[in-house]
């Protein structure tokens, strides 16, 4: 005689299954919350070493907003520069490039920094030529002196900017910090220069130069 089956043996136990299963999604979220593989970090960090006009066009962009809003002494149209200026992801993939020993990693990184070093010199120095360059302002001022703020900005910077990607900190937030260390220094150059006060511009060139250098090494110390 054939009989119809009605049940199994084992019986599923859909607890088990119910506690598998928030355990694999408690290990996926601690994962998420740790420090990411080397092969992702370094897959997200080289992609922010590229060259390409959107890079170029924020840099501009950055720049030309930074001018105005240190022509004008306006620390809020500063604010709104450093927002979009693109200066976290070569800094940070240059700082591992040191750190992994990739020659050709730090190449890529060096070429993107300087090409948006010089463009962003470039029409500062020409915003210079043509604006109204007024000493009064003080934040034109503030950027022609290095000081133990500066440096301890720009090393805080260095260090969010890594962990930024190493710990998923969003780096949106994270690129207004180098920038606050980088763009304003560097734009102010351009703006001396322009307008021809050669001896102050001397000062935001070593302003620049230091926050740069202290950047990346607060990024190497915590690769």
């Amino acid at each position: 005689m054939l009989f119809e089956v009605q049940a199994t043996l084992p019986h599923p136990n859909e607890k088990d299954e119910e506690e598998k299963t928030d355990q694999e999604q408690d290990g996926s979220e601690e994962k998420s919350m740790g420090r990411i593989s080397r092969e992702e970090l370094y897959s997200d960090v080289s992609s922010g070493s590229e060259f390409n006009t959107v890079f170029i066009g924020l840099v501009l962009l950055s720049t030309l907003v930074a001018g105005v809003g240190l022509v004008r002494d306006d620390v809020a149209v500063i604010i709104g520069a450093m927002v979009i200026a693109p200066l976290l992801g070569p800094n940070v993939s240059m700082a591992l490039s040191v750190t992994l020993g990739d020659l050709d990693l730090g190449w890529r990184s060096l070429k993107t920094n300087a090409v948006g070093i010089f463009a962003s010199l470039a029409l500062a120095f020409v915003m210079g030529l043509v604006m109204q360059v007024d000493l009064e302002s003080q934040q034109l001022i503030n950027k022609t002196s290095v000081s133990l703020g500066d440096i301890t900005i720009a090393l805080a910077a260095g260090s969010a900017g890594v962990l930024a990607y190493t710990r998923g900190v969003p780096a949106a937030i994270v690129g207004v910090m180098v920038a606050v260390a980088l763009l304003p220094p560097l734009v102010n150059v351009g703006l001396l220069l322009g307008a021809g006060y050669t001896n102050l511009a001397v000062g935001s060139v070593i302003l620049t130069t230091t926050n740069l250098i202290c950047i990346n090494l607060a990024g190497i110390l915590t690769f």
